[in-house]
């Protein structure tokens, strides 16, 4: 009988998969490296390919998610990351970048070009991230949190809401920030130190009413 696999390459061969979900990924993958993995994935192993989504697709998806504020458009940003992740894996120069930060810039232009293409949106047009879990009193606040901090966000430009997203929220170190960015550290540390003086500003608004420290 014929093995059927996933053409990776293909987006409606998403379709099926949910952020997070392996898929069965082998043990022994989790011990290989993104560069490895790259090569199996090359050579047609499809447990590679369903081990680096694991490992990337929901950084990624956390990264479009507080860049765009829309979880259908940041779904289809991280999946196009992914996708071209893997058209260039017989290309893949492992002494060039690492997987993670090459995928990032990817998403990280990705969401950009979307930001400019609806610009002329007001701000507040932007869907705010959704939350399915219980309502009680922490969980109300946590929730008010989570909606001031994503307003807070999307009003910030576009690289400063980037910088301070890697780096506050999915917590890289600023010089693989500044790698994903193709910026120096000293204007990554820029942008940073700008977008938290902003950001605070946005929030402070709310900091007593739900608990946010300056």
């Amino acid at each position: 009988m014929t093995r059927r696999t996933t053409d990776w390459t293909d987006r409606p061969a998403w379709r099926s998969l949910r952020v997070g979900q392996s898929r069965g990924t082998m043990t022994k993958d989790a011990r290989l490296d993104d560069a490895d993995l790259m090569a199996g994935f090359a050579a047609g192993d499809q447990a590679a390919a369903r081990e680096l989504v694991a490992r990337h697709l929901p950084r990624a998806l956390s990264v479009a998610s507080r860049m765009l504020g829309d979880g259908a458009e940041a779904q289809d940003v991280a999946q196009e990351a992914m996708v071209r992740l893997f058209r260039i894996a017989t290309e893949w120069q492992p002494d060039r970048a690492r997987v993670g930060t090459w995928l990032y810039r990817v998403v990280s232009n990705l969401a950009i070009d979307r930001l400019r293409s609806r610009r002329t949106e007001p701000l507040d047009a932007a869907d705010e991230p959704s939350d399915d879990g219980p309502a009680p009193v922490d969980g109300l606040m946590a929730r008010d949190r989570a909606a001031a901090l994503h307003r807070g966000l999307s009003r910030l430009p576009e690289r400063q809401r980037l910088a301070v997203t890697l780096r506050h929220i999915e917590e890289l170190p600023t010089p693989e920030i500044a790698a994903i960015m193709d910026l120096s550290v000293e204007a990554v540390e820029s942008l940073l130190a700008r977008g938290r003086r902003a950001l605070t500003r946005e929030l402070a608004p709310h900091r007593d009413a739900i608990g946010f420290e300056g």
